[in-house]
């Protein structure tokens, strides 16, 4: 008999793994955003054995719980689940393959470059702003020919993922303000993905573009937060000109601050 658990009893990875085993599929979702939210990492196992599950889909062809495992896997960052999230590649749930590629970027795993470039070179429809990212992400140059194209792609955030992926090639501002461009943009979804993008990339000069943006001041100091890391990490820099840097952007969170 499988134990019943309800939100209010998740109180442990315990609890979590149990109840992600069990029979209730809105119980079994929110356990697997808890074992992510937590970043428990002896939850990978369980979560790698949902990106199979079979019993929680939608009547559209669907996998919900395949999806919130990927994404949860995502925040664990464990290597160990990549042959797991490589074989859900193959999955027909074009929204599954977006979380996919997108835990396998956060997890930067190499031996997830093959598979990837199978998708973009692929008839089949896939999630091109995902899987852009991602190669910028892993750092696969050996197709920027073919990402120049989706520069002029219908979709602007499949323009704005080429943006970024050749910004990381060439470094060239170009790049960077044709997503700058998009802070301004009428579509709030847009702005958002702008600000994601370009902290993402680490960009200082975009700092002020981001908080002069009409988003929210959290997406904002979220996003000068990763601008912060990435120069933190930078090893291109030394010691006083990340110091230089970071003292500016730490100003600016001040300011943000100050106005909530």
């Amino acid at each position: 008999m499988t134990a019943a658990y309800t939100p209010e009893l998740i109180i442990s990875s315990k609890d979590a793994i149990a109840a992600l085993k069990g029979d209730d599929n809105q119980l079994r979702y929110y356990a697997a955003w808890w074992l992510g939210k937590h970043q428990v990492p002896e939850g990978c196992d369980a979560l790698c054995d949902a990106l199979k599950d079979e019993r929680y889909r939608t009547v559209q062809g669907g996998y919900p719980l395949r999806r919130q495992a990927a994404r949860a896997i995502g925040q664990l960052k464990n290597p160990q689940a990549v042959p797991a999230l490589l074989e859900a590649l193959n999955s027909e749930d074009i929204q599954l393959r977006e979380a996919v590629i997108q835990t396998l970027a956060a997890i930067g795993d190499e031996r997830a470059i093959q598979p990837l470039l199978a998708l973009l070179q692929s008839n089949q429809e896939q999630p091109l702003e995902a899987l852009i990212e991602a190669l910028g992400t892993l750092q696969v140059w050996s197709v920027h020919q073919q990402i120049e194209h989706f520069l002029t792609h219908h979709s602007e955030r499949v323009q704005c993922a080429a943006a970024r992926y050749l910004y990381l090639y060439t470094q060239e501002p170009q790049y960077i303000e044709r997503i700058i461009k998009n802070l301004s943009h009428e579509n709030m979804y847009l702005r958002w993905a702008a600000a994601f993008d370009l902290g993402a990339i680490g960009y200082l000069e975009a700092a002020q573009a981001i908080t002069n943006a009409k988003i929210g001041n959290s997406l904002k100091l979220l996003n000068l937060k990763r601008i912060i890391e990435t120069i933190l990490s930078s090893d291109r820099l030394t010691e006083a000109e990340k110091q230089e840097k970071t003292g500016m952007i730490f100003n600016k969170i001040d300011d943000l601050l100050i106005q909530l």
